[in-house]
């Protein structure tokens, strides 16, 4: 039997792989995600969903559910007790002094409106989602406004249960 060809993944298949494993680190089981924000082929920092420091986790003390009403009326509900994934890289990268400034960020879904907002301000010229996040539109917008290109490994929509 011959055996197979060993195909090297692309740099977005390994920034998202890495991605996904620093997702397992995360501590809200409503969105285990984790963030990489790379520049020049070289992972600069990493973030993943978890609460402030020293503040207690989800895992731990349950969710922080708060109830958000949009224009159309309709009314969703949140957890407000995390930082996401895509911040925690962010602030990461001020901590440590690190420039974001024309990186990738490679995280699990469109990022929220919040989180965009600060792609945006940070520099970060081009946005890998593993798949659509199912209240990205604002996002994507934004996005498409500010030139930052914004790709989908899967086109697949996650939805977050209502609790």
């Amino acid at each position: 039997m011959a055996e197979e060809k060993y195909i090297r993944p692309s740099w977005d298949e390994y920034f998202m792989e890495v991605s996904n494993s620093i997702s397992k680190r995360a501590t809200c089981d409503r969105g285990r995600s984790g963030c990489v924000i790379a520049k020049d082929r070289q992972i600069l920092v990493t973030g993943y969903v978890g609460s402030p420091r020293g503040l207690p986790h989800c895992d731990e003390v349950g969710h922080q559910m708060k109830k958000m009403l949009h224009e159309d009326g309709s009314v969703t509900q949140h957890c407000v007790r995390t930082v996401h994934a895509e911040q925690n890289a962010i602030c990461q990268a001020a901590r440590r002094g690190i420039s974001i400034d024309g990186a990738t960020l490679y995280c699990r879904m469109t990022p929220c409106r919040t989180c965009a907002m600060l792609i945006i301000n940070c520099g970060i010229t081009r946005v890998v989602c593993e798949k659509k996040y199912h209240a990205g539109a604002e996002s994507e917008k934004m996005f498409a406004e500010a030139g930052i290109s914004l790709e989908y490994v899967d086109e697949e929509i996650l939805k977050y249960a209502e609790q």
